[in-house]
């Protein structure tokens, strides 16, 4: 509510200043009449008024949800919904029963946005950075067709269909992450605390030492003197990795080196697909027009270079191209998909060949992350085989050379 300055008189003409909230400029003169005073200057304080509005939305905001949280609040919100209890008594009871703080949070807020007249899909609408505009473009859809529950239904599968294609992406680039940061961490140990301790019985020996000997034992004498010079590298290579995922320009040339990168390329792109058709199907099965679909499910994509070519797409179907000749013409989508998807314009079943496409999808992108799990694992053997091989050529190389000379 707006809150108003004054200047008014009192019955002893003495000047009385003060401030009030009302609805607006009538109804603060009339209350300030109220109080016995007669208004002579009435201004909005327009700084309290803008303090007072992002308190409110601060207030009302919807703290951002992980994967996981937003799963059990749909799962809860969907199977209450279908028994045919009230939103708010159950939102109510979620709030009471919230495993987390978040969730808690989320439905007090939810709750008290319905209780002041707004619907669960505009308090989504508002709060977008919670839940995302998938989601609340489904919820729009489920209450403006009747039915919510089954809305929701679909978005729980889409949210455990997405958790599970996360975990399996991570699982399939968490070894070679970790055999990669083992490998530097065995490496930078024995450069800087086995080599420089062999020096001195290396120089007993007599002679010259082996190329590769020398540059360990300078190697880890850089890193014994110059440690912090390293620290600091390793702290800026992790901000501009930061940068380059949070920059536009350089995310959009990273994203279009993956795509070149063979196999790394087919695991991302179908682990994008997937994400993708899901959702395009449960919009569309939520009756919400293809062209809205297509915007939806672009959101779900994490490669740029794939997003901007289905954005593309999405304006030709506005303009009244068919989906499947709009997908074909970004060059980006398997043969496979677009013959289904126009299969399915052709025979008026797109709903259901666009779930059989997920399939499909889904089927191959679990033989590529097979794949890619069985020709990693020997890449792996053979760089570590590698730098075995290399420091233990260092090591012993200069022994190898005086029991020669004896």
């Amino acid at each position: 509510m707006p809150s108003f300055n004054y200047i008014a008189m009192n019955k002893n003409k003495n000047t009385i200043k003060g401030r009030l909230d009302a609805a607006n400029l009538q109804a603060a003169r009339q209350e300030i009449r109220k109080r016995g005073l007669t208004p002579v200057k009435i201004t909005e304080d327009t700084n309290f008024s803008e303090r007072e509005k992002k308190a409110a939305a601060k207030r009302n905001a919807l703290p951002e949800l992980k994967l996981k949280d937003k799963i059990d609040f749909t799962q809860t919100l969907q199977i209450l919904t279908a028994t045919g209890i009230p939103i708010i008594e159950t939102l109510a009871f979620m709030e009471e029963n919230a495993e987390t703080k978040s969730v808690k949070n989320v439905c007090s807020v939810i709750k008290g946005n319905i209780v002041n007249g707004s619907t669960l899909a505009e308090t989504l609408e508002k709060n977008r950075k919670a839940f995302g505009r998938v989601y609340a473009g489904l919820a729009r859809a489920g209450e403006d067709s009747g039915e919510l529950d089954v809305t929701l239904a679909r978005m729980l599968e889409l949210l455990k269909k997405q958790a599970a294609i996360k975990s399996k992406v991570i699982g399939a680039l968490v070894y070679p992450v970790f055999v990669i940061i083992l490998a530097i961490l065995v490496v930078t140990i024995m450069l800087a605390f086995v080599f420089p301790a062999f020096e001195s019985m290396f120089d007993s020996l007599g002679g010259q030492l082996p190329f590769l000997t020398r540059m360990c034992i300078d190697a880890g004498h850089f890193i014994q003197e110059f440690w912090y010079v390293i620290l600091a590298a390793f702290v800026v290579s992790i901000f501009l990795i930061i940068f380059i995922f949070k920059n536009e320009f350089a995310r959009r040339i990273l994203d279009r080196v993956v795509l070149r990168i063979p196999l790394l390329s087919n695991l991302m792109r179908f682990a994008n697909y997937s994400n993708f058709l899901a959702v395009l199907q449960v919009s569309y099965d939520a009756g919400i027009p293809v062209v809205n679909c297509l915007y939806l499910a672009n959101l779900t994509l994490e490669n740029v270079v794939l997003r901007e070519a289905i954005s593309a797409a999405a304006i030709r179907v506005q303009q009244g191209t068919n989906l499947s000749s709009a997908l074909k013409s970004t060059k980006e989508i398997p043969n496979m998909m677009l013959f289904m998807i126009a299969t399915g314009e052709q025979s008026g079943r797109l709903g259901e060949m666009l779930y059989n496409c997920t399939v499909y999808i889904d089927k191959k992108l679990d033989d590529i992350i097979d794949t890619f799990t069985k020709l990693v694992e020997p890449f792996m053997l053979i760089i570590i085989g590698f730098i075995v091989l290399f420091l233990a050529l260092a090591l012993y190389m200069p022994l190898f050379g005086a029991y020669t000379q004896i």
